[in-house]
């Protein structure tokens, strides 16, 4: 496995964010790239558990990158500025798809929790000027091909722990970042899935979500299933915090969705 971190600071843009590489060893082929950008409520990412989510989709066919994205303790307010990286990541990987061997015209980007709340909105936004330039990047160099949400928070007042709290750490403006409002039929095709007893993050997120991208006409499969805590991750003993978080039903996503990415991309 080719592990190496990458770090998205420049003369122009000044963050502790990083995007490191999961590259499968003695491959040849150019594969599709999969960006993960893992929960942690904004404050952290459990490395532990994106490496194995992002060492599953490697062993599927995949040249994988993990996004650590700065945190709010270390921009204020957060947003947008891990949306700047996550387009700054796009553009680093397009740039160097021959040296990884990478398909530049089938890049996913997948976000679990709040990281599904940085894909959503980046889902809206990757074609806007404000991103462009604050990116240094263009639209095509920006571009997701796919998107995977994983549970995630859409808008902190459909529901999310303590929200008037975290609120004000994320942003001046929530409104502008309820990324229901701002679904276009620009959207890359997007897979969702949550449980319906998400106790954290309650349901209504993705089901909102679903709704505006079905009011676009954007291309969508959406999986709400019956139980399973927040976190989830692979649902599966590989990311399992305990047993609640071993879920063989709600594990059936990972197969979902690699079926669709075959017809999708």
């Amino acid at each position: 496995m080719n592990i190496q971190t990458i770090p998205l600071a420049d003369d122009n843009y000044q963050t502790s964010a990083s995007l490191t590489t999961y590259f499968t060893d003695n491959q040849s082929q150019v594969q599709p790239a999969l960006v993960f950008v893992p929960g942690g409520s904004y404050t952290h990412i459990s490395l532990p558990e994106a490496e194995k989510t992002a060492l599953y989709f490697a062993e599927h066919g995949f040249r994988c990158f993990i996004l650590r994205y700065s945190f709010v303790n270390e921009k204020s307010p957060l947003l947008p500025s891990p949306l700047i990286e996550i387009a700054k990541s796009l553009k680093l990987i397009r740039h160097q798809a021959t040296e990884w061997q990478v398909d530049p015209d089938k890049i996913v980007v997948m976000g679990f929790s709040v990281g599904g709340h940085l894909i959503s909105l980046y889902n809206n936004f990757w074609h806007a000027p404000w991103l462009a330039e604050a990116a240094g990047a263009t639209s095509a160099e920006m571009q997701p091909n796919a998107v995977i949400l994983g549970y995630p928070v859409i808008d902190s007042q459909l529901g999310f722990p303590n929200s008037a709290e975290v609120e004000v750490s994320w942003t001046d403006d929530p409104s502008y970042y309820a990324a229901q409002k701002h679904v276009h039929s620009t959207n890359a095709p997007t897979f969702l899935w949550a449980t319906d007893d998400d106790p954290l993050v309650p349901s209504i997120n993705s089901i909102e979500y679903s709704l505006a991208l079905s009011k676009q006409h954007v291309p969508q499969e959406f999986h709400l299933f019956h139980h399973g805590p927040h976190g989830l991750n692979l649902a599966t003993e590989a990311t399992a915090k305990d047993d609640a978080h071993v879920q063989p039903h709600v594990a059936h996503w990972t197969t979902l969705v690699l079926e669709w990415l075959a017809k999708t991309i």
